[in-house]
């Protein structure tokens, strides 16, 4: 997870700082010496963190601590407030274009995930923005990489335009009027990139750059790969002049420090990152929530927005109904588990919930090979038997549990889960419709 070690070393800070009823100028300063090297080990860019814990110490020093707050949450609200401001302050969007197609450009050093996170990027507008995107494949270098972007589109059911090894630039030209003509409102044009910066890359990019003229240029780091991804978006940006930054693999570092430097160092805003393998796991990044995280205070409007786009809500109101009934199956389980499981992991989303952070979690980890136990249950089970378990005698039981690999004990504890689910919706149905007699009517709150 990222932001794990300094999420982690500023909770250690924080809890110090709340031991004491009052704080001196020696905690303050005890404490930032202390918050300075957190970001540093956390792979922050050396003047970023010291300009950091300088802005922090001079408002801690100086505040007037309000009534409601204690002084160690002064703090904890200082540090906040600047490490919202040190990634941006706002979520920026991308502009559309008055005259489709958008045009969006990724740029990076080869092996950053350029290719992936076009793919990415467009179903993100497929999906959620409902636009119609175009994919252009202008890496006519790298091996396969034409048909890397080719089967990525094709998973996400999103056309990609390419013409072979032909000129970068003439092909991208060639994209733009197509997706004019085939009336594709949004152009993301994957370009080469290099094991280093070069003069020749650099060229080809500039003649991409003022040809096809894109309204965005997206340039994309390597999360992982920490000061090295700031300084790849310093050079691309002092030769290329970039418009925002895309922070790929951020789900597999656990510094996180190029997310926290990479605004301070080039002025350019993060736009959106990478938080998974699957094409789906991209988000757009939110300086505010991501210092939500790192503090330990979740995300909860993260949480909600990924459970409106997992949920069914067609299927939210049949299991409503059949609960007011209490004639919950195990159809409906396995349709909760499958959406649970589509909004990402469990110790994600855990740490989305305030006061779930990196910390808490330490030694209460989420056995997702349980859940994955009672999908295979499920799925060993016939349609009828499904929709009916009073018929699993011991029998069905016994087949079942050989057919997924399980014992029969196995089925038996989901059994008896799902009678303990029957019970209580049973019970707050009934508590919920004697409050409705009393109050005209009653809801059920899903």
């Amino acid at each position: 997870m990222a932001f794990e070690n300094l999420a982690d070393k500023l909770s250690g800070v924080f809890k110090k700082l709340r031991s004491k009823g009052r704080l001196s100028e020696s905690d303050v300063k005890e404490a930032m010496r202390e918050i300075r090297m957190a970001l540093l080990e956390a792979d922050v860019n050396f003047k970023v963190a010291k300009d950091f814990v300088a802005k922090v110490s001079e408002k801690a020093v100086g505040a007037e601590i309000l009534d409601s707050l204690s002084p160690a949450q002064q703090v904890i609200k200082i540090v906040n407030e600047e490490l919202v401001s040190l990634m941006g302050g706002t979520q920026n969007r991308i502009r559309m274009a008055n005259n489709p197609p958008t045009v969006i450009m990724f740029v990076g050093l080869q092996g950053a995930g350029k290719t992936t996170n076009c793919a990415k990027l467009a179903g993100y507008f497929k999906k959620r923005e409902s636009r119609r995107p175009l994919l252009c494949a202008c890496d006519v270098y790298r091996p396969a990489a034409i048909e890397q972007l080719k089967v990525v589109g094709a998973q996400l059911d999103i056309p990609v335009f390419e013409q072979g090894q032909g000129d970068p630039v003439e092909i991208a030209k060639a994209a733009y009027d197509h997706a004019k003509l085939h009336g594709n409102d949004v152009l993301i044009i994957d370009t080469a990139g290099r094991l280093h910066i070069d003069e020749q890359l650099m060229d080809e990019l500039k003649s991409i750059k003022a040809n096809v003229k894109p309204h965005e240029i997206m340039l994309v780091v390597d999360g992982m790969t920490g000061q090295d991804a700031v300084n790849a978006a310093s050079a691309f940006n002092d030769a290329l002049g970039i418009d925002s930054v895309l922070i790929s693999k951020l789900d597999g570092d656990a510094r996180g420090g190029a997310a926290l430097s990479i605004r301070a160092v080039t002025g350019k805003p993060i736009k959106f990152c990478g938080v998974g393998e699957k094409l789906d796991q991209i988000e757009p990044f939110y300086p505010d929530r991501m210092a939500s995280r790192i503090l330990g205070m979740g995300d909860v409007l993260t949480f909600i927005e990924k459970a409106q786009q997992n949920f069914d809500e067609k299927k939210a109101v049949d299991m409503e109904a059949r609960l007011r009934k209490g004639k919950l199956n195990l159809n409906d389980y396995y349709d909760q588990l499958v959406q649970m499981k589509s909004m990402g992991s469990m110790d994600e989303i855990m740490g989305m919930i305030p006061g779930m952070n990196a910390q808490a979690l330490k030694g209460a980890k989420v056995d997702e090979k349980a859940l994955a136990k009672v999908e295979a249950i499920i799925l060993s089970m016939t349609p009828k038997e499904r929709e009916n378990p009073d018929l699993l005698n011991f029998s069905r039981k016994k087949r079942i549990a050989a057919g997924c690999g399980q014992r029969v004990e196995d089925v038996n504890r989901l059994l008896k889960q799902l009678d303990m689910t029957q019970k209580m919706m049973k019970q707050f149905t009934g508590v919920a419709k004697r409050q409705g007699k009393r109050k005209g009517g009653f809801k059920l709150p899903f």
